[in-house]
Order: structure tokens, then C-alpha cells, then sequence
């Protein structure tokens, strides 16, 4: 996959993620009661008496793929005939229109055009909904707006228009390196294609490249990884994405697993090597499963895991959205099929589901998000982005403190190493009763 859907109120986001860590047990929820204040140890911001609307991304999902691949757990859909550009660009601008009311007035930050496979579509689509978005939209001068991309899907010229278009970032969905291992994975794509594919969108002038790789792949072992890697340096992208394959449900792995798969510790082993070679290689990491050259970190997805707010397009798209007149947080999420988010865009039929985010969950969303960041989050960030003063979480930041799992200075709360290994278990600590 490149990534496939923005992110859901029980997924970290997105898009560049989608690794399981390392966990001591099973994730469980966990008690919190309100601290007393006079035992706490944590020192409290100032007192935020209001909700503060965070920065505004734009998701704009675009469902169809040439083929859907065996681990694929996203809203994809093989294209049989020709596919419905056209109307598809339509209903995105009639969908926009209907949200609009919720963003009045602010400005979006980044865009990201995610699927399926975005590149299936023409660049004249991209261009003539960016113009329709620009109409209605404040969007801030020199937004990072990027573009998924299937190497399987590249041609000759089509890079040049896609920049012409206001496309200045290029997500692509390489995985492997290894032609027996993209074979297994089920891609489109051969090795020579994608390398082909990124030369071409060098010399289209694209220099801001993120490359998806995974590991622990069927047939993979330590040293397959790490060639995956340094093919992957030799292309020099400014961003690199290394995340484990996992078995997710209502996939054909998931129903027929792959017999060859590496196990727990194989896998383990690829990320610890692999996570050396990317360091060395100049790739900071700065999530989970995300490593960029300096200043080149995604920012669409960095408004995701610090609790941003986000519109979300296209069908099977979710967004969260926060509303400074009654101090709310809405998540709003559109129905799938492609088919009937055609007939239904702009209206509200189109509308999945709306779901209003209470005090109570904001914890455990902000965490499920903000942990993934090695830098972490500020105290007086969480109070600004979920309406809460930081003394509702004390008891957790305590006990994931004396852990080793967390730590903290001077007001901002950082995962340790060791916390990195057992994410879903310092997450699992903000759990609602």
C-alpha cells in the first residue's frame, strides 16, 4: 500500500503508519481516577478555559486501485472499465461544499490525496479539483499537498503535470525491492518499475519523495530488508516509511496467511537493524515508522498525530473536526462504496456517520496519536486540543513514568526508548471506564 484512508477514532493516523509494536501484554483497558492534585508531580499549564481549533489539513480519498492487494485493509476497489474521473472530481467538490460550514474561515495547511491509488487519476482531475478547492478554501501559500503514487501506475510526462497542477509531494507505495517479495504482496509493479518511477518524478523536478517499504514479509530475512533500505538510499528520497507487514482483518492474508511469514523475533530483529541503517543513512525518525531528512517530515500527517483537525473527501473518508462556538470535537466519516457516494455527494445521504467526541475519550485519542511522536507532546498542548486540564491525566502519566515508559521536563512528555517498544501498552493506560 501506499496509505489508504485518513485516519479513524480508533486508528492512529495515517497515512505513513501502520506498524504494531512490541507489546508486554495485551491491551487492556486501564482504571484512571481524577488525581486529588497534592500528590501530583506534574506540573499543570495554565488553566485553557476553551477548546482551541488546531491547524486544518484536507484528505481527499480516491477509491479505486488496478488491483487490491492480499494485505490491503483500506477503502480500495479494483476499476473495471473505465473509471468516472469526471464525476468523481464533481462529487469531491459538491461533498466539500456540504462541509464547508464546518471550517468557515480557516485556513487548510496541508492536502493530501490518498487511496486506492491516486495516480490512476489524471493530472487534469488533480488540477481541476485544487482549482475547485482554491475557490472555496483558503489554502496557505506553499501547502504541502501530496499525492500518492503506485509505481505500477507512472508514465512519461504525467509527473510534470501533476506538479503543474500544485502537486509538490509524492508518497510512493514501493514496499520491496525484491521481485519475489512484491510478487508475493500481490503489487503491480517489478523493482526496475519502481526506480523507473522515482527517476521520472526527480526529473519532472519533484524533490520532497516519501518511499513506503515494508518488512517481515513472506520469503523476507534480515538481509532482504536491509538491501530493500539501501536500494531505497540510492534513490535519495527526502522521507522514508518502514513499517511491518501485519495480518489485518478482512484481508486475504489475514483468511489465508502467508506460510513463510518471519516470526515475532525475525521481525523484531529487521526493525532493530533497519532502524540503524536509516539513522545512519541521515533519516531521523520522528514516529513510529516515519524517517525524513531534516525539515522534510510529512507535514499532513504531523497535524495527525499531534490531534489536528482535518475535512475528509471522498468516499470512506473520516474527519475530525473541533468547533470553538461550543468548545466540541466531531468526527464525520462518509459511506464507502464508491458507487453510492457518487449518487449521494453533497448531500446528506453521503454522511456515514457523525459521532461527537466527549471529554471522557479525548485522552485516549490524543495519546493514540501523540505517542507515536518521538518528540512527544506538550502538557499545554493537550489542554489546547482536547479542552482538558492536564491534571485529568496525571494518575496514567505517573504510572507510565515509574515504568520507564514516559518521561518529562519542562512541561513537554516524552515516550523513553523503552515506551517506544510498548506503545499499545502506554496507550492503553487513557482508556475510558
Amino acid at each position: 500500500m501506499t496509505r489508504c484512508s485518513s485516519p479513524t477514532a480508533t486508528t492512529a493516523a495515517p497515512r505513513n503508519s501502520r506498524p504494531r509494536s512490541r507489546t508486554a501484554s495485551a491491551t487492556a483497558a486501564r482504571h484512571w481516577p481524577h488525581c486529588a492534585g497534592s500528590c501530583s508531580t506534574w506540573p499543570d499549564p495554565p488553566r485553557m478555559p476553551t477548546l482551541t481549533p488546531p491547524p486544518l489539513s484536507l484528505y481527499v480519498h480516491l477509491p479505486w486501485c488496478v488491483r487490491k492487494c492480499p494485505y490491503c485493509d483500506f477503502n480500495s476497489h479494483q476499476g473495471r472499465g473505465p473509471l468516472p474521473f469526471e464525476a468523481y472530481v464533481d462529487a469531491l467538490l459538491a461533498d466539500l461544499d456540504h462541509d464547508l460550514p464546518l471550517v468557515w474561515g480557516r485556513t487548510v495547511q496541508t492536502v493530501f490525496f490518498g487511496g486506492g491509488t491516486p495516480s490512476l487519476f489524471p493530472a487534469a482531475a488533480i488540477d481541476r479539483f485544487l482549482q475547485g478547492a482554491s475557490a472555496r478554501l483558503r489554502i496557505a501559500p506553499g501547502a504541502e499537498i501530496t499525492l500518492e503514487t503506485n509505481p505500477g501506475t507512472a508514465e512519461h510526462g504525467r509527473f510534470e503535470l501533476y506538479r503543474q497542477a500544485g502537486v509538490n509531494r509524492l508518497s510512493f507505495g514501493i514496499q520491496s525491492f525484491d521481485d519475489g517479495c512484491l510478487a508475493r504482496l500481490g503489487r503491480i509493479h517489478d523493482s526496475r518499475e519502481a526506480e523507473s518511477a522515482v527517476k521520472l518524478a526527480q526529473d519532472a523536478g519533484f524533490d520532497n519523495l516519501n518511499i513506503d517499504l515494508m518488512y517481515a514479509l513472506p520469503g523476507q530475512d534480515l538481509a532482504m530488508a536491509a538491501h530493500d533500505l539501501q536500494r531505497a538510499f540510492a534513490l535519495s528520497p527526502a522521507h522514508v516509511s518502514h513499517y511491518q507487514l501485519t495480518l489485518e482483518p478482512n484481508t486475504v492474508f489475514a483468511a489465508r496467511p502467508p506460510d513463510d511469514l518471519p516470526d515475532e523475533d525475525g521481525g523484531w530483529d529487521m526493525q532493530e537493524h533497519c532502524q540503524g541503517l536509516l539513522a545512519a543513512a541521515g533519516y531521523a525518525q520522528y514516529e513510529v515508522s516515519a524517517y525524513a531528512r531534516e525539515g522534510r517530515q510529512c507535514a499532513h500527517n504531523l497535524n495527525y498525530w499531534r490531534y489536528g483537525d482535518y475535512l475528509g473527501i471522498g468516499a470512506g473518508a473520516h474527519g475530525k473536526i473541533t468547533l470553538g462556538h461550543d468548545e466540541s470535537i466531531h468526527r464525520r466519516w462518509k459511506h464507502k462504496h464508491p458507487a453510492r457516494y457518487l449518487a449521494d455527494a453533497g448531500t446528506d445521504a453521503a454522511i456515514g456517520g457523525d459521532d461527537t467526541v466527549g471529554p471522557e475519550r479525548r485522552p485516549f485519542e490524543y495519546m493514540l496519536n501523540a505517542l507515536r511522536l518521538v518528540e512527544g507532546f506538550s502538557l499545554a498542548s493537550f489542554s489546547a486540543r482536547t479542552g482538558l486540564e492536564a491534571r485529568a491525566i496525571t494518575p496514567q502519566l505517573e504510572l507510565a513514568t515509574a515504568r520507564g515508559w514516559l518521561e518529562e521536563a519542562d512541561g513537554r512528555v516524552r515516550p523513553t526508548e523503552l515506551g517506544r517498544r510498548f506503545t499499545n501498552d502506554v496507550v492503553a493506560l487513557f482508556l475510558p471506564d
